[in-house]
């Protein structure tokens, strides 16, 4: 007769935290997901983060890490490239509750491509009023 080995998980449940008197709590959670462009840009940042650190010496070091293509990681880092201010309304845009964000990250790589900031903004702002998102 085969025995099969048992298995034991044992997890501790935390308390809910006490709220402390006149300590200010956060705001009301917001359900849904960060956009992919979101995601997409704070992953981007990180590998920047990564070659500067020296946790990879280049692109390829991350494609190995990452279990992604050079190609994908090259895409993805191209997005560095966004004006900060860009970038910065990118990192802050708001959960999506359902469906997708309107705007991809193919199109935001396209204006990563533009060598002018100047031009950035402006292909940027166009897009967020064809997409109604001013």
């Amino acid at each position: 007769m085969n025995t099969v080995p048992s298995l034991e998980i044992r997890f501790q449940l935390r308390p809910k935290p006490q709220r402390a008197a006149g300590v200010e709590q956060p705001g009301p959670r917001v359900s849904g997901r960060l956009p992919q462009v979101t995601r997409t840009l704070a992953l981007a940042i990180y590998f920047d983060e990564m070659i500067r650190t020296g946790d990879a010496t280049e692109y390829a070091d991350i494609a190995r890490q990452a279990c992604l293509c050079r190609e994908r990681v090259s895409q993805i880092a191209r997005l560095n490239y966004l004006a900060p201010d860009i970038q910065m309304e990118l990192l802050y845009l708001p959960p999506v509750p359902t469906g997708r964000y309107p705007i991809s990250e193919t199109a935001m790589r396209k204006i990563a491509n533009l060598l002018s900031w100047r031009e950035q903004r402006r292909e940027w702002a166009r897009l967020k009023t064809l997409h109604h998102l001013n």
